[in-house]
C-alpha cells in the first residue's frame, strides 16, 4: 500500500517521504480500514510517541496521522460493534502507526459509524478537535447550563467547536484570538471577542470555566480570571499557573465512541461545523503539509478519490 512516513524528528514534516508498505492484518480487537480521508496535526512530530513504542524502543520509519474517516475491510477477533463494508471515523492509537496510508489497522473501539450523509473528509476532522472540546468542556469543565466560559484560541480546530458546543449547552462564551479572528470567533457563537494583541485580558473576571488553546504567557496570566471555585482546563499541555482558589486540569484526548456518535449527529443537523480549508491527495500531502504560509482552515488529506 502507498503510505507517508516519517524517520528523522529534526527534519519535521519536511522529512516525510512517501513509501510503499506491506497491507496491515487484523490482530485480537482490530479493524483494518481502508481509508478515505485521514488528518495530520503537526504537532505530532514533538510527541515521543510517534518515534518511539511504549517502552521507548524506536519505531521508525513510522506513519504519522491519527484521524481518519473510511470503509472497514476486515474485523479481528474479539471485535464488536462494527461490520465489514461499514463507513466509519474515529481516532488511531498514539503508538501505532497512523492514517496517512491508504490502510490501518486499530482497535475497533476507537471507531464509530460515519452516517452516509456525511462525507469523509469531513468525518475525518472531527475525532481530535471534537473530543478535545467534548472532554475539556463536559468531563474535566463540567460545564453547566448558564455559566460563563473563556475560550482562547476561539478560531482554531479545538477553539471553534468548543465555542459551539458550549453555545448549545447554554454557556455565555467569551473568546479570544487576533483581530482577524473576530467575525469567525462570533459566527461561532462567542457572545463576546477579545483581541490577544490589543485589548486588556485582565479585563475579563470571573469566568466559570476557561478552556486555554494557547498556553505560555497567555495562559499564565489567565489563572487570575477564574472565579472561585471555577476551573482552568488547559487543551495544549500542563497547566503552569493554578487558580488560587479553583481547580486546573490537562489531560490527553481519548477515543469514544459514544462521543463521537454525539459528534457526528450534531455536524449533521448543523448544530455543529468543522472549518475545512485544502483537501490535497495522498500524492499531494507532502507539499501540502509544508505551506509557504499559515493555511486557512483544516488540511485534510483525500486517500481515495
Amino acid at each position: 500500500m502507498k503510505t507517508i512516513v516519517v524517520t528523522d524528528q529534526a527534519a519535521g514534516t519536511s522529512g516525510m517521504k512517501l513509501s510503499e508498505r506491506p497491507e496491515p492484518q487484523a490482530a485480537i480487537n482490530d479493524a483494518i480500514v481502508q481509508v478515505h480521508a485521514a488528518r495530520f496535526v503537526p504537532t505530532e512530530l514533538e510527541w515521543p510517541s510517534t518515534w518511539t513504542d511504549r517502552l521507548g524502543r524506536d519505531r521508525t520509519p513510522s506513519i504519522p496521522g491519527h484521524e481518519l474517516a473510511g470503509v472497514v475491510t476486515a474485523l479481528g477477533y474479539g471485535t464488536t460493534g462494527l461490520s465489514v463494508g461499514q463507513r466509519v471515523f474515529g481516532l488511531a492509537d498514539w503508538y501505532r502507526d497512523g492514517t496517512l496510508a491508504e490502510y490501518v489497522a486499530m482497535e475497533a473501539r476507537n471507531l464509530a459509524p460515519l452516517p452516509g450523509d456525511v462525507d469523509f473528509t469531513v468525518g475525518a476532522s472531527l475525532p481530535i478537535s471534537g473530543l478535545t472540546a467534548w472532554q475539556g468542556l463536559f468531563q474535566h469543565g463540567r460545564l453547566q447550563a448558564g455559566q460563563s466560559v473563556l475560550v482562547h484560541g476561539a478560531a482554531g480546530a479545538v477553539g471553534s467547536m468548543v465555542t459551539q458546543l458550549a453555545r448549545e449547552f447554554g454557556a455565555y462564551v467569551i473568546g479570544t484570538g487576533r483581530a482577524a479572528d473576530r467575525q469567525a470567533v462570533l459566527d461561532f457563537g462567542a457572545k463576546e471577542f477579545f483581541d490577544l494583541g490589543n485589548d486588556a485580558l485582565e479585563d475579563i473576571s470571573g469566568v466559570d470555566l476557561l478552556i486555554d488553546g494557547i498556553g505560555g504567557d497567555i495562559g499564565k496570566r489567565s489563572a487570575d480570571l477564574i472565579r472561585t471555585g471555577g476551573t482552568l482546563v488547559s487543551i495544549v499541555g500542563p497547566v503552569e499557573a493554578r487558580p488560587v482558589d479553583g481547580l486546573a486540569i490537562d489531560f490527553v484526548v481519548e477515543a469514544d465512541r459514544a462521543q463521537l456518535n454525539e459528534i457526528v449527529q450534531r455536524v449533521r443537523d448543523g448544530r455543529l461545523r468543522t472549518n475545512i480549508g485544502n483537501l490535497p491527495t495522498l500524492d499531494e500531502a507532502i507539499a501540502a503539509l509544508n505551506p509557504t504560509k499559515r493555511p486557512k482552515g483544516k488540511t485534510v488529506i483525500r486517500i481515495r478519490p
